[in-house]
């Protein structure tokens, strides 16, 4: 089957249970609850398009969760789900506190947030890795991973501080009444510290990710490099259930999903331990997201009576550390660094590294001494056990107290070199750089594309159809439209935010589009598509203030 049969296949098949645009919500397991009145009415301008987002949300709901999509990705996924409560609470500020609440109860015991929450529901062959591939409850067994509920072994951005954050500021007093933050806040930050003390693999204070599809953008350019080091798994050994619902020109090459299952199997097998396997990447866009939902904590941790200095002063910490280890002046962009790909090196930096991680433990166990509420008693049993996880951490493969990994950084753009736009201390010329970039040859904003595409319009890899390599993403053109706010880029962040809703609008909430022609791709009615449409409408029809 072709492309576009595919594609027109797929428009025919309906998202979730069908009602006319406009008409009241659904009765059953598919109503959007409301604790309270929609945040907004739609306006002559947009329509039925807030309507139509809500109708997605619901067909896609399972009664604890919202699926991605019912038919390419049947199960819960963790940063989708993030962005789909950020824009639900714009509808139910209850369910938008239970989609996250659902996805942090599938939490490790080392504090990793899994990428995939299964459905036992669901089907083994209609989705691959599938829960008999990670074997979680066995090879996960010495992590923690829990008994009750299948999962991934892998993790993807945390954004989920910042969509808790959001959520709260939704409906304030039914968060409170709820006990949501207090409930969240030591999950979250449990999470934070696996990242921050099990994934500091470079040595630099920066966290690596241990595989492709941790860091969101499964099929980027960047990871070629690194990719190019792994022996694929055999074809034979599994079924690309991808296929049956992707044109195989918009999705990943066979050789590059051998490598990933690859990557996954030989994680599986070590027992999920961080450290030892063949890919380590530091990602500019899963640090600066870190870093935004650090900030999140800290305002989190002041709502439950804490100072929150400690995380914001963490945060800073960390920019510094992104600045450092990932910027490229000459360039104007953020570049990933590949651990893999350079030699060891010894000596003060990390010995500097490590005095100034010292510094900030001493520093954040004051602040939580002088808290008032659960959040210090939380946050002091954390940092308990993140001192015993940074000593099994250090006692492991790479022995970060003798060397550091330099690494090199790979020069491929993409979208990922320009989310660190959404961090508010990032100094004033890299943020300047960056909205250059941004509308410069590369990525062509307001010129040669509406929508920023997933990769460099000038690279040699690039293509508009294929999955990270080219298109445009609605959650990455949430976070810069937001980064661009943040920096008072307002006329472009107005820009941005029009072409996203009129390309939601367009191609029916689609995954990913050209983002020249705004030509649809993947799957149709994508949750986290429908959701971030309701949030910039929100924000676009009462002009509400940056939380």
């Amino acid at each position: 089957m072709d492309r576009s049969t595919q594609l027109a296949a797929r428009r025919a098949e309906p998202a979730g249970p069908a009602r006319t645009p406009g008409a009241p919500p659904m009765s059953g397991p598919h109503r959007i609850a409301r604790s309270r009145p929609a945040a907004y009415d739609p306006s002559e301008r947009w329509g039925t398009l807030p309507a139509r987002a809500a109708q997605v949300l619901e067909g896609n709901w399972t009664g604890t969760s919202t699926v991605p999509s019912r038919g390419l990705y049947p199960h819960q996924w963790s940063w989708d789900s993030a962005f789909i409560a950020i824009g639900l609470r714009h509808l139910s500020p209850l369910r938008a506190q239970t989609e996250l609440e659902t996805l942090l109860e599938a939490q490790w015991a080392d504090g990793r947030v899994p990428h995939i929450v299964f459905n036992p529901s669901v089907p083994l062959d209609a989705y691959f890795p599938s829960p008999d591939f990670w074997r979680s409850s066995t090879a996960g067994r010495a992590a923690g991973a829990p008994r009750a509920v299948q999962t991934s072994g892998i993790v993807q951005p945390p954004v989920h501080a910042l969509a808790a954050w959001l959520v709260h500021r939704a409906d304030p007093g039914l968060s409170r009444g709820r006990g949501f933050l207090p409930r969240v806040y030591p999950r979250l930050a449990a999470w934070h510290r696996y990242l921050l003390h099990r994934r500091d693999l470079g040595g630099g204070g920066l966290v690596s990710v241990v595989h492709p599809w941790e860091q969101g953008m499964d099929n980027s350019p960047a990871w070629d490099a690194p990719l190019s080091r792994i022996a694929a798994a055999p074809a034979r050994s599994f079924r690309r259930a991808d296929l049956d619902h992707g044109a195989p020109e918009d999705r990943p090459t066979d050789l590059d999903y051998g490598r990933y299952v690859r990557l996954a199997t030989d994680y599986r097998d070590s027992g999920y331990a961080d450290g030892a396997g063949e890919f380590a990447v530091e990602d500019p866009a899963f640090n600066a997201l870190l870093i935004a939902s650090e900030h999140a904590l800290a305002r989190i941790a002041r709502e439950l009576g804490a100072t929150g200095t400690a995380r914001h002063a963490r945060a800073q910490r960390l920019t510094t550390a992104l600045v450092d280890r990932l910027w490229d002046p000459a360039e104007g962009t953020f570049f990933c660094r590949d651990l893999r790909g350079g030699a060891r090196e010894s000596g003060s930096s990390r010995s500097t590294a490590l005095e100034g991680e010292r510094r900030s433990q001493g520093d954040a166990r004051g602040a939580e001494q002088r808290s008032r509420s659960s959040a210090r008693e939380a946050e002091q049993r954390s940092r308990s056990s993140a001192r015993g996880a940074g000593r099994r951490s250090r006692s492991g493969a790479l022995a970060p107290e003798q060397c550091s990994l330099a690494g090199a950084l790979i020069p491929e753009r993409t979208v990922s070199g320009l989310i660190p736009l959404l961090l508010p201390t990032l100094p004033h010329d890299i943020a300047t750089a960056l909205v250059r970039t941004l509308s410069g040859p590369h990525f062509g904003l307001g010129g040669a594309t509406r929508l920023v595409p997933s990769y460099d319009l000038l690279g040699e890899a690039f293509d508009p159809h294929r999955y990270w390599r080219g298109p445009a993403w609605f959650n990455t053109g949430w976070l810069l439209e937001r980064g661009l706010r943040t920096h008072r880029q307002q006329a472009a962040a107005d820009a941005l935010r029009e072409a996203l809703l009129e390309t939601a609008d367009t191609s029916d909430f689609a995954e990913y589009v050209d983002p020249r022609t705004g030509e649809a791709c993947g799957a149709m009615g994508f949750s986290w598509t429908a959701a971030l449409t309701l949030d910039l409408l929100h924000n676009a029809l009462h002009k509400a203030p940056r939380p």
